[in-house]
């Protein structure tokens, strides 16, 4: 099997980013070497008022808490545009041999720049009652990576170069087809009665730091050299994307817009889980390996670091969090907050054994440091005192399982999304 490229990710980034790594320590792998540190309390404002009932959690805690992730980490991101609009390209009542509605869907920011659009492939299953619950995310190749099915259109946006597949230039050639299957089980996900949404990445954004010049970033008056240090990084950027592709979901009768699920996988996790925060139409948030700047605490400073992921990917993040480039301590909130600010909606975080990178561990004591948040709202919270068993999923509702394996999303990890969503979205239901 061919080694995805992802799963090279920490091997590139030291490689990619050679000044900046020399300048920083050895990566740690050993729980015995992670700091001491304190984390925020999110039940506690900064001016010192405790958090004691729903209202005040809503009205003065969670907006100050999304206020702080605005402007000291992701950055600050236009609203709805004015003149969007949207265009069918494609549709098939009759797709995977007559298992699937399909459907193919450009939606343009801006019609002044019909140029920057971002193109939307969904799947329905034909044989379950109207509407139906989706799953949205995006994906790191192009549409047509995620199944072979021949008629997905072949993206033209930029896309990363890879010699193993063919890939120069920036453009995808017709041999990418369906390379990313393995990672977007499309049958499987109809034959559970959910649909499927995705869109590449790279429509919103192209993956590499030109200033803040290109995709999406190009459209508002504050790119390039007026990019400010609260304005919007990449991941800001593509989880405003996803929010745009619920705009265009509510205009379809046959998905129920009370039941949309984000996921997420490594960047595009981190992605999930801003988009989730920033967008209650997402029902349900789903991180799979997103590590540091998605689900794993910062201050743990284990695997990839604040300071690693900012000089690797400067483009990422607003230019404020490199404030915080080995001072994690200094951060005004960390990632269990941002779990936080999902409450009470269900979210659910995976972990993979061998994915020390993205820290594991940091990943479910975030899960664990947002439960005072989810029992404050009266939802529960996470089932766990200590992390389970590798392939031993929690169910609550706070989410959580590690299973074994690597970096990757993997039909393990499907197949629990979809029991997850079963629960939150059929069973309450009943």
């Amino acid at each position: 099997m061919r080694r995805s490229f992802y799963a090279a990710i920490p091997l590139l980034i030291m490689v990619s980013s050679l000044c900046g790594a020399q300048e920083l320590p050895p990566v740690n792998y050993d729980e015995s070497k992670v700091p001491a540190y304190e984390l925020p309390d999110p039940l506690v404002a900064l001016d010192g008022t405790r958090i004691t009932t729903p209202a005040l959690w809503f009205h003065k805690r969670r907006p100050e808490i999304l206020e702080l992730f605005t402007r000291e980490m992701y950055g600050r991101a236009p609203g709805k545009p004015e003149r969007m609009k949207f265009e069918l390209l494609e549709q098939s009542d009759h797709a995977l041999g007559g298992r699937a509605l399909r459907r193919q869907v450009r939606i343009v920011f801006d019609t002044r720049h019909p140029e920057v659009a971002m193109e939307v492939l969904l799947y329905l299953p034909s044989h379950t009652p109207r509407p139906v619950p989706v799953f949205v995310g995006l994906n790191f190749r192009g549409n047509h990576t995620i199944h072979p099915d021949p008629a997905i259109r072949i993206t033209k946006s930029w896309v990363r170069n890879d010699r193993r597949l063919g890939i120069t230039n920036n453009q995808a050639t017709p041999q990418t087809r369906g390379i990313a299957a393995s990672r977007w089980p499309v049958e499987y996900i109809l034959s559970r009665g959910y649909g499927l949404v995705t869109a590449y990445y790279g429509d919103i954004d192209p993956d590499f730091h030109d200033g803040f010049r290109n995709g999406v970033h190009g459209l508002y008056p504050n790119a390039g050299d007026k990019h400010g240090p609260e304005d919007w990084g990449s991941i800001a950027a593509w989880a405003w994307g996803l929010s745009r592709i619920v705009d265009y979901l509510e205009t379809v009768p046959e998905i129920d817009r009370n039941r949309i699920a984000v996921i997420g996988h490594s960047r595009l996790g981190k992605t999930a889980l801003w988009a989730g925060a920033n967008d209650q139409r997402f029902s349900i948030v789903i991180s799979n390996n997103s590590g540091c700047g998605g689900a794993a605490l910062s201050r743990r400073r284990y695997g990839e670091t604040v300071a690693r992921i900012n000089r690797s990917f400067p483009h990422w993040f607003c230019d404020n969090f490199k404030k915080y480039n080995e001072n994690e301590s200094a951060l005004p909130f960390d990632q269990h907050m941002l779990i936080a600010l999902i409450a009470p909606r269900p979210v659910y975080v995976a972990s993979a054994v061998e994915d020390r990178w993205a820290d594991p561990r940091g990943e479910f004591l975030s899960c664990l440091h947002a439960e005072p948040v989810y029992r404050l709202l009266g939802a529960g919270g996470l089932a766990l005192n200590a992390m389970p068993p590798l392939n031993t999923p929690a169910f609550s509702r706070i989410g959580y399982h590690i299973r074994t394996g690597r970096h990757d999303v993997t039909l393990f990890d499907w197949a629990q999304y979809l029991t997850f969503a079963d629960r939150y979205f059929k069973d309450e239901n009943r």
